[in-house]
């Protein structure tokens, strides 16, 4: 009966741990898988009020790698919050962490989505133009 125990007691650990090694994670604490899709599905952009400042809906060009909006006149191009919708296990690079600076419409800003696998990248470039009042 002691060495039942001392089964059951081990065995949740060996588990445990067999476990965790299976499935690695990257330097973000995030799910590596076997996934190498890698792309935008959607974009948003909010305001300091949270709430969308795109005058219709941003396109999202998959195969040019581009994201074209047009944000409502006075908008405050200094401080916007992009958000990206990504195909699954896909992650951000760089992370989105807070407001971005968009007022530079000479240079727009580009972000890289790193697919679940890790192997595949794509650098999007985020177009915006202002809308006439």
């Amino acid at each position: 009966m002691k060495i039942l125990k001392k089964i059951l007691l081990i065995l949740p650990v060996v588990f445990a741990w067999t476990a965790c090694e299976s499935y690695p994670i990257d330097e973000d604490g995030l799910l590596i898988t076997t996934r190498s899709e890698c792309y935008v599905s959607s974009f948003e952009l909010l305001g300091q009020d949270q709430r969308s400042v795109i005058v219709d809906v941003a396109t999202v060009d998959t195969v040019a790698q581009e994201i074209r909006a047009e944000v409502a006149f006075g908008t405050n191009l200094h401080a916007l919050w992009p958000q990206f919708t990504l195909v699954t296990d896909a992650k951000l690079d760089p992370k989105i962490t807070g407001f971005v600076d968009f007022s530079d419409l000479d240079n727009p800003r580009q972000w890289t989505v790193v697919s679940g696998n890790r192997k595949v990248r794509k650098t999007y470039t985020v177009y915006l133009t202002v809308q006439e009042p």
